[in-house]
């Protein structure tokens, strides 16, 4: 799908959690943007696993406030938007929504219905040619005997046969139950959607690491969460689907003590597992306690093991 949504994109606030519904927002984002998120939805095709997920899609609190910056997103309170949508939502906006659900759910159905037509034919037409290239050697007597009872059942056949013009039952005689449809967001019914909020106060709060993940982006690379590898973020030069990740990346502070046991660690595991190990801070001028996160550059140092 390549429409673009409307900016800036509001992003759902749910629980604690950022969370985006909508299919046109996270391929917009992930194409043009290069926030990825993580997919914490099952498939209604196999609900009971675990290992292919969809929609919707988690973001860190670092994609969602490097985007609040941007001007690309806004953070809504999701239940209070609902709330405050359906109690103003007029009678005929309500009818107009389910009608929309019944009619999605109508054309999926027509939609099944002339695929199974379809595999059907076809099943049909290759039993067909099956049949004309097999050998027949069949005797003339059979062969009378044969037409004879085929004669026979065409004749029984046409009594019961219904009044169609082609003598077969179509598709179109029986009756299509409508789907059940399920929409992935409510944004239909919210309109018009929350307005962004106007003041800085709506941004999202974020760890200490945020400047070092602003900076790997910034810089053209995938940050994704990297509890996996035991580090803050896996680095990856470009998609998640077509890349290995080239990093693990920590926060350290310019001033932090840094246990020599985990600099080991951390080298030895990237080095393990291919990727090099990345430490990065805010670098702190002179005479300065505390490091301006939004002016300050950010310092990354990378540690491999070159005998492994």
């Amino acid at each position: 799908m390549d429409a673009n949504p409307d900016l800036p994109i509001p992003v759902s606030l749910i629980a604690g959690r950022y969370l985006l519904f909508a299919i046109d927002a996270v391929t917009y984002l992930r194409r043009e943007h290069h926030i990825c998120g993580v997919t914490i939805g099952t498939l209604p095709q196999a609900p009971q696993q675990n290992v292919f997920l969809g929609l919707p899609l988690e973001l860190m609190p670092e994609e969602v406030r490097l985007l609040v910056e941007k001007g690309l997103a806004y953070v809504i309170d999701d239940a209070k938007a609902h709330q405050q949508g359906l109690v103003n939502a007029s009678a005929r906006k309500r009818v107009h929504y389910v009608k929309h659900l019944r009619d999605k759910g109508r054309q999926a159905a027509i939609s099944q219905a002339g695929a199974k037509e379809h595999s059907k034919a076809l099943a049909l037409s290759k039993a067909r040619s099956k049949a004309l290239k097999a050998p027949t050697i069949r005797a003339a007597s059979h062969d009378e005997s044969e037409d004879t009872n085929l004669t026979d059942t065409a004749e029984h056949d046409s009594l019961f046969a219904p009044s169609s013009p082609s003598g077969l039952a179509t598709s179109d005689s029986q009756p299509i139950t409508n789907f059940g449809v399920t929409p992935a967001s409510s944004a239909s019914l919210l309109t018009p959607p929350p307005s962004p909020p106007a003041s800085e106060a709506s941004l999202p709060a974020v760890p200490e690491s945020y400047p070092l993940f602003k900076h790997l982006h910034s810089n053209g690379y995938f940050p994704l969460p990297g509890l996996r590898f035991g580090c803050q973020y896996m680095v990856y030069p470009g998609d998640p689907l077509r890349f290995h990740s080239h990093f693990l990346a920590s926060y350290v502070g310019w001033d932090e003590e840094l246990d020599l046991m985990d600099l080991v660690g951390g080298g030895r595991l990237g080095t393990g597992v291919k990727k090099g190990y990345l430490i990065g801070g805010v670098e702190k001028k002179k005479n300065q306690d505390i490091p301006d996160m939004q002016t300050e550059r950010v310092r990354t140092f990378s540690i491999e093991w070159a005998s492994m």
